[in-house]
């Protein structure tokens, strides 16, 4: 049995459907009536991580844990690594961030990641971290404007990063929680190129079949679109992220899910047809 958090986000379902469709699998979710992962082997505990009771009974007969941090200030993974070690599970994958392997990564986001993983290291349970690249259903978030008025507003428009796909990022983690060898091991997840936002609203534009522009936010207007959404620290994080990504940090691709998977890592213009009416239907 393989239990998966997270299963209402953008990896944690995938993962959830692709184990779904091959055997029994247990969802651990806050919002059980939020899951679109449904069937005869699918099985559903109410709760979350800050939860005990709930935690354990998840964790019950469990072999391999999928975990998907939660909270950017909760102990989320600690907790679920101290219940994942009493229940004997033998193998934990955790959704982790490429930016913790790199030096010049220091924002608040990353350096949580970083004390996440070293609480997984410490707990004894067997674990692998699966560290993706920015995740290309980042821009839907663009919708409403393309929707709208058929504009693209993002910080930094010529920045290049090697964004991924969800969907890759979620078969190389159920090729590690259902392969062997892969205990102790670290793996960075990019997409096929690096890619600029200019560049992705040029693409979206010809997937769509409608021009589009593309109006670069100034660092203030950035700010404040993000404090809107944000406490203050997760946002200075998203922006010192940003900064590194227009110093070409993030342009960097690897091989990963063609080695684990089999095949190439999907283009961006491939997901953005896959989820063109995301960008069409309000």
């Amino acid at each position: 049995m393989i239990l998966v958090t997270g299963a209402t986000g953008a990896v944690g379902r995938e993962v959830a459907v692709l184990l779904a469709a091959a055997g029994p699998v247990r969802i651990l979710a806050r919002r059980p009536e939020r899951l679109t992962v449904r069937g005869e082997g699918v099985e559903v505990v109410e709760g979350g991580y800050g939860d005990g009771p709930a935690l354990d009974r998840a964790l019950r007969g469990v072999d391999a844990v999928f975990l998907v941090t939660n909270s950017p200030t909760e102990p989320d993974d600690e907790r679920v690594a101290r219940a994942a070690e009493a229940a004997g599970v033998r193998h934990l994958v955790k959704l982790s961030m490429m930016a913790v392997e790199e030096p010049g990564a220091d924002d608040f986001i990353t350096r949580r990641q970083r004390q996440n993983e070293e609480a997984i290291r410490e707990s004894g349970v067997p674990w692998t971290f699966v560290r993706p690249r920015t995740f290309m259903s980042n821009t839907l978030s663009w919708a409403p404007g393309i929707r709208s008025a058929g504009v693209v507003r993002a910080l930094y428009g010529d920045a290049p990063v090697a964004c991924v796909d969800p969907r890759d990022v979620a078969a190389v983690a159920v090729a590690v929680l259902t392969g062997t060898g892969h205990e102790g091991r670290a793996y960075a997840v990019s997409g096929p190129e690096a890619i600029t936002a200019r560049e992705q609203t040029a693409q979206l534009s010809q997937v769509l079949g409608r021009p589009l522009r593309f109006e670069e936010l100034g660092l203030d207007a950035a700010r404040t679109a993000l404090l809107a959404k944000y406490p203050r620290p997760v946002a200075e994080a998203f922006l010192e992220s940003a900064e590194r990504q227009r110093t070409g940090a993030k342009a960097a691709v690897v091989p990963t899910v063609q080695e684990l998977t089999g095949r190439q890592a999907r283009s961006y213009r491939t997901w953005s047809a896959d989820h063109a009416g995301a960008f069409t239907t309000a």
